[in-house]
């Protein structure tokens, strides 16, 4: 097995710039995985992973090798390589490259009568992790990001979905473009917005449903609040008048889970 222990090696210094730089992650089609929660997730959704690299020290020798596929090289790495790389604060000695995926629209396959989340610019990654637990969480269809501003393989969007972008139906386009591919698929659009809106709970949500959710600073575009069968909102009986978007989603689709029970 191949053994790395110096954290100025060339293959190293590449991972760091795929950890570091989207550009390089789009460049290379590749992206790395940190932890084995992640690792099998990926590996049960079909990604391909390339190589693994583990820490013998940390993690144990005897089950790396059920985590690859049967073309997956395995390289043992130093506590020095393993700190360099390492992401989070949390030591569980094993990474992953993997190949990404392509998240067009006519990829995702869905069911008769979908439920779907659309979020809309989202820019922390962290939301949008929160968002794709949520959407796992729910055993949605699918979340579909419209005009997105970071690319799915961010290490944070990996980390705070914890795997969770693996796990669920991710397709990404145009607003234009997403809202001509529901009302293709007769889907309905519910829209969280304050503009002519009415509370979320009056709507049947057991129809095939998109629900639509926005940043927290500016809200929907106007295209949506257009395109929507109904706007939706969540009453608030505070002194704010919005609340953390993967919060908001949370409410809503677990009100269309509820009903479709």
């Amino acid at each position: 097995m191949k053994e790395i222990s110096s954290s100025q090696n060339p293959y190293i210094k590449s991972l760091l710039q795929l950890q570091e730089k989207s550009r390089i992650r789009k460049k290379t089609a590749q992206f790395l995985i940190e932890g084995q929660r992640e690792i099998e997730l990926a590996a049960n959704a079909n990604y391909q992973i390339k190589t693994i690299l583990f820490n013998a020290a940390i993690f144990d020798e005897d089950k790396v090798r059920s985590l690859g596929n049967t073309s997956t090289e395995f390289i043992r790495i130093s506590d020095e390589v393993y700190q360099k790389l390492a992401y989070r604060d949390s030591t569980e000695g094993i990474l992953a490259v993997a190949e990404s995926k392509k998240h067009d629209l006519i990829s995702l396959k869905l069911t008769e009568n979908p439920l779907i989340l659309v979020a809309e610019a989202p820019e922390k990654p962290g939301n949008i992790g929160a968002l794709l637990r949520t959407a796992d969480a729910a055993n949605l269809d699918a979340v579909i990001i419209a005009n997105p501003k970071s690319d799915l393989y961010n290490p944070n969007i990996v980390r705070s979905s914890v795997g969770c972008v693996f796990s669920v139906q991710i397709a990404t386009a145009s607003t234009a473009e997403i809202i001509e591919f529901l009302k293709s698929k007769k889907i309905d659009i519910y829209a969280a917005a304050l503009q002519e809106s009415t509370e979320y709970f009056l709507q049947d949500f057991t129809k095939a449903s998109a629900i639509v959710v926005g940043t927290e600073a500016t809200g929907l575009t106007q295209e949506w609040r257009d395109a929507a069968k109904q706007n939706i909102i969540i009453p608030m009986e505070g002194q704010i008048d919005s609340m953390n978007v993967s919060v908001a989603a949370a409410v809503l689709l677990f009100e269309a889970k509820r009903q479709r029970r």
